[in-house]
Order: structure tokens, then sequence, then C-alpha cells
């Protein structure tokens, strides 16, 4: 069977809303990404919550790659639940 290999680049990646399949929340986008250069492979998203404003302290989830269920053409769909309750 043949893998659907699509290359995204990663502002295109980070213009895509983040949606949680499970509950089918917005988490948002993502604001940046977690690589293990030895390994060369992207291990986590980072997704900003709460109330951003110039004061306060950085609030945000990480999410594992592996937790990407698809990529789609605007929208990136994850199992993130559990990520949800730190809201």
């Amino acid at each position: 069977m043949e893998e659907d290999l699509s290359l995204f680049s990663i502002n295109s990646l980070k213009s895509m809303e983040v949606i949680d399949i499970s509950t089918g929340a917005r988490m948002g986008y993502i604001k940046d990404f977690v690589v293990d250069c030895d390994g060369e492979k992207v291990e986590s998203v980072i997704i900003p919550y709460g109330k951003v404003s110039f004061f306060a302290k950085d609030s945000y989830v990480e999410v594992p790659w592996d937790k990407i269920y698809k990529i789609g053409v605007d929208v990136i769909l994850v199992e993130g639940e559990e990520y949800m309750d730190k809201e």
C-alpha cells in the first residue's frame, strides 16, 4: 500500500486551526514546534491557550506529534481532549 506523503510548509501548518476530534473544540493555532534534531523529526506542536496579553505569562499546550490524527486543507485534527483540560 502506498503512503500519502504530502508535504506542508511550516507557515501553512501555522495558519491551520487545530481541532480536537473527540470534542470538536477549537484548540487554536500552532505557535511553535519541538524538533528532535538528531532524529530529524517533529516531536510535538506548541499551541497557546487562554488570554494572551502583553503582561500575561505565556500559557501553552504541548501536543505530541503522534496525537495528530489528520492534516487537512485548512485544519489539523488532533486527539487533544486530555490537553484541553488545562484551560
